[in-house]
């Protein structure tokens, strides 16, 4: 069963009846729909659930059994995430993830495939230089996104804070789209959670 908690970046601030939300739920669906259609857009995913924080230490990027994983309720939240995508008639390409496990685990369970992009990979640890040379590299892949296709990063919390300026949760997407220079516009956020 699909539990989905969808926040459209101008927002959806009155209450609702249950029957009105689900109208509202469908209209916002069929909104970010038309955003991704419309193309030169990135869907940014956080990875789904993996409980805990950061990786053991002496962890491995090749060896998952060395890096925290998605647990059961990730991967079903990632089957989710596919199955909305699959709803809407949504295909990315390509689709882009960190080459840590649970985003390919992600990745893979959402969308069938994961092309390792290290631009995507987790910055804990990483110096200044390096963040802010990794996030000029996003914002620039951002801009190359042509209109009538839409790509889909499945990456970690800091990368997208810092890409975006905003925090996420397990499982939470944004609509990126490039402004300007350097500028970076949030057009959406998606939610799908497991019942």
């Amino acid at each position: 069963m699909l539990k989905r908690r969808q926040v459209l970046a101008v927002g959806l601030a009155a209450p609702f009846t249950l029957h009105a939300e689900e109208r509202a739920s469908q209209r916002a669906d069929a909104r970010i729909a038309a955003l991704l259609r419309a193309g030169g857009v990135v869907i940014a995913l956080r990875h789904a659930l993996a409980p805990g924080t950061f990786d053991p230490p002496g962890f491995k990027l090749g060896d998952c059994s060395t890096q925290r994983n998605l647990n059961e309720d990730g991967r079903e939240q990632a089957r989710l995430i596919g199955l909305w995508m699959r709803q809407q008639k949504l295909t990315p390409s390509p689709v882009r993830s960190s080459p840590w496990c649970r985003c390919i685990d992600t990745a893979t369970l959402a969308f069938g495939r994961a092309e390792p992009w290290a631009a995507l990979s987790s910055p804990t640890g990483a110096p200044d230089d390096q963040r802010q040379a990794r996030q000029a590299l996003l914002q620039a892949a951002l801009k190359t996104v042509p209109f009538g296709r839409f790509e889909a990063w499945v990456t970690h919390q800091f990368v997208l804070a810092d890409l975006a300026g905003t925090r996420t949760a397990s499982g939470e997407a944004l609509v990126l789209r490039a402004t300007g220079s350097n500028g970076i516009e949030v057009l959406a956020k998606v939610m799908i959670e497991p019942a």
